[in-house]
């Protein structure tokens, strides 16, 4: 690996650091006052951040609590519409969820206490879902370039089953399996795969 590529893993893991850090504690403000219980300048003190950086990584209170959303790599984007990793939709599909859950560091008491959070703010809840359509539409689309006959509604259903797959993994890594997500996603995909032969 190069200096200057170095440099560049650094640097993301640098700004992935910061935007956890804001999240987490946004979450706990949330926890602790209720989402309009604190402004973006009591978040800033409490990530130890300016309101400049912080404003730099989240445009409002909603999405530091939220997080950003997950970006699936370019290269993995391409290679899935060429028809990669494997040649099989359902495995390349699985191989965009294990590229998303790679790129995440979750921690199981933040999972929790997001889990907590989205049920008692509604307007959470609400801005999650349009998350989860914003992604879903992303992978859609991937599905439709790759396989244009598949058609919108049946790469749509694909694309939620797979999604009830990653909110099993998450059910148990909540409950305390302590094994790799990836891992844990290859099972569950495996099972739903079996019940539905």
């Amino acid at each position: 690996m190069s200096g200057s590529a170095i440099e560049l893993s650094r640097r993301d893991a640098k700004r992935r650091d910061t935007e956890d850090r804001i999240s987490d504690r946004a979450q706990r403000l949330v926890e602790q006052h209720g989402l309009d219980g604190f402004t973006m300048e009591d978040l800033a003190a409490a990530a130890d951040v300016s309101r400049r950086t912080l404003f730099n990584y989240f445009p409002s209170k909603l999405d530091a609590v939220l997080g950003n959303v997950p970006e699936i790599p370019e290269d993995v984007r391409a290679e899935f519409v060429r028809g990669g990793p494997h040649g099989v939709l359902v495995e390349d599909l699985a191989s965009l969820g294990r590229a998303i859950l790679d790129r995440q560091d979750v921690h199981r008491d933040q999972v929790r206490r997001l889990q907590h959070i989205l049920t008692t703010n509604p307007r959470l809840l609400i801005a999650v879902h349009g998350r989860f359509e914003e992604i879903c539409t992303v992978i859609v689309g991937l599905v439709v370039r790759r396989d244009p006959a598949l058609g919108d509604l049946r790469a749509r259903l694909l694309v939620r089953l797979l999604v009830t797959v990653f909110d099993s993994v998450m059910a148990a890594y909540v409950d305390g399996d302590d094994r790799p997500l990836a891992d844990q996603f290859d099972e569950h995909l495996a099972a739903a795969r079996a019940l539905l032969s």
